[in-house]
């Protein structure tokens, strides 16, 4: 399989995410079909060619950070965003049991 063909599955995933819920590399990887790839999903959403279609900020840590090293304006723009769709933070990271995406495969 090649970079653009995970890259594509990473993306169909992260679009299906809903708003105001967030899931974790591990997760998307295991959905995308392949629980190894998380930090592929990372490469994948740095190279994010459509922001605005795939929501890319509603990925996170297994513990709910946010990634220092967001893309698109920095990690305090991905809690920003995240915020602004009304995902609750304690401290400096999501509180995962109340906004994790809950999906039937994970």
């Amino acid at each position: 399989m090649t970079a653009q063909n995970s890259f594509e599955k990473i993306y169909d995933v992260v679009k299906k995410i809903p708003k105001g819920r967030v899931a974790s590399y591990g997760q998307v990887a295991r959905l995308a079909g392949n629980g190894r790839w998380a930090r592929v999903v990372g490469y994948a959403l740095h190279a994010n060619p459509d922001p605005q279609h795939i929501p890319c900020h509603r990925v996170v840590t297994k513990d709910g950070h946010t990634s220092k090293a967001f893309a698109f304006g920095g990690g305090d723009r991905q809690r920003e965003l995240l915020e602004s769709e009304g995902v609750g933070f304690e401290g400096d990271h999501v509180i995962m049991e109340s906004f994790q995406w809950e999906t039937p495969f994970y």
